[in-house]
């Protein structure tokens, strides 16, 4: 809602400000940081950014437009719950971090009725208009870019006071195996498999990330290969880290006809059982470390791209040696290595099993 109107400018005028210069705002949500993104021409940096510190210090949430969001949202939510990939998304992560952890806890109809105005300004004061802040700025950005952001943002109290340390535990789930029923007439379910794992500061990530692009991290992985191209059992699956700061999750993800969802599984465990028995051979390896450091290339092509990686990797507590040293590392890592890795964690034992139907 920060566009949704300041003690200055209505919703419709601050819109119609932004569109005006040509200009972009986006604000995006996540379970530990929340961004404010913009676009523009450098030419009218001057007459937007002051807009945009608007938006961190004086925004008002109107009653009028609350009450307006809380309905919106409460008829997506109706409308999603109706989807059982969106209904696997919210159950499974409960599952691997549990309710009480921000990981695993997930919005409801309630929520949204009981929601006051009072507890977003709270919320506001406290982690916008003096919470932490970090500017990225990329582009073709004109000389005076420091002194710009200075001009606007420099007399903020932002960053003042540190936020409170907070390490939550997660408590996952004690039945691993979860069927449930969503749709009686739905010929299609959502299929989950996942189980904890560390986050990216833990020695083994970067070639546990070399192992799951092997097993189902793109479009020629093993899961691929067998469930898509093999057995027809669906359109797409593949596994992949969330990319949270405190933990982190292995999880497989796939939509199948709702009479093979159980094949599909036992499938994903043959996969998890052939790479702890069998050496990766070298033509396969070969192709993985080429499929990840051309996307690292890839995701370097231009000064957008390079920001988001920055960001990433500041958010997340690392330096540029991280970036070096994972490229060292998806070049020399070997099948015996792999191999170890499998056994350590490609366990079926250790995963959450959930589908939804």
């Amino acid at each position: 809602m920060l566009k949704n109107g300041t003690s200055k400018r209505s919703a419709l005028e601050i819109n119609e400000h932004f569109e005006y210069y040509g200009a972009y705002l986006n604000r995006n949500c996540f379970n530990e940081t929340a961004n404010i993104t913009l676009h523009c021409l450098n030419k009218h940096l001057e007459n937007v950014l002051p807009v945009v510190e608007e938006l961190i210090t004086d925004t008002v949430f109107p009653d009028e437009e609350l009450a307006i969001y809380k309905q919106n949202q409460i008829q997506r939510l109706k409308v999603s719950l109706q989807k059982c990939d969106f209904v696997a998304n919210r159950y499974i992560d409960k599952y691997v971090y549990g309710y009480n952890h921000p990981y695993g806890r997930y919005t409801t109809i309630e929520d949204f009725q009981v929601l006051q105005r009072e507890q977003i300004t709270r919320f506001y004061n406290q982690y916008y208009r003096n919470g932490k802040c970090i500017i990225f700025a990329a582009g073709k950005l004109p000389d005076n870019i420091f002194q710009l952001l200075n001009k606007v943002f420099g007399h903020l109290p932002i960053n003042k006071i540190g936020l409170p340390g907070k390490v939550f535990e997660a408590i996952p789930a004690t039945e691993k195996k979860q069927r449930i029923i969503n749709d009686e007439n739905g010929v299609q379910g959502a299929i989950r498999i996942a189980r904890p794992f560390p986050n990216r500061l833990h020695p083994d990530f970067t070639k546990a990330q070399v192992l799951n692009n092997i097993f189902g991290g793109f479009f020629g992985s093993r899961l691929m290969s067998n469930i898509r191209e093999e057995k027809g059992y669906t359109y797409g699956i593949h596994s992949y880290f969330p990319n949270h700061l405190q933990l982190s999750a292995w999880m497989v993800s796939t939509e199948a006809g709702r009479d093979v969802c159980e094949a599909t599984i036992d499938e994903v465990y043959k996969e998890m059982k052939a790479l702890r028995e069998e050496l990766v051979d070298e033509d396969e390896l070969l192709l993985v470390r080429n499929y990840m450091i051309g996307s690292l290339l890839g995701d370097l092509d231009g000064p957008f791209h390079i920001i988001a990686r920055w960001k990433n990797y500041i958010l997340n507590g690392v330096t540029d040696e991280y970036f070096y040293n994972a490229i060292n590392t998806i070049k020399a890592v070997t099948s015996e290595e792999i191999k170890a890795l499998a056994e350590k964690y490609l366990i079926p034992e250790d995963f959450y099993e959930l589908v939804v139907v």
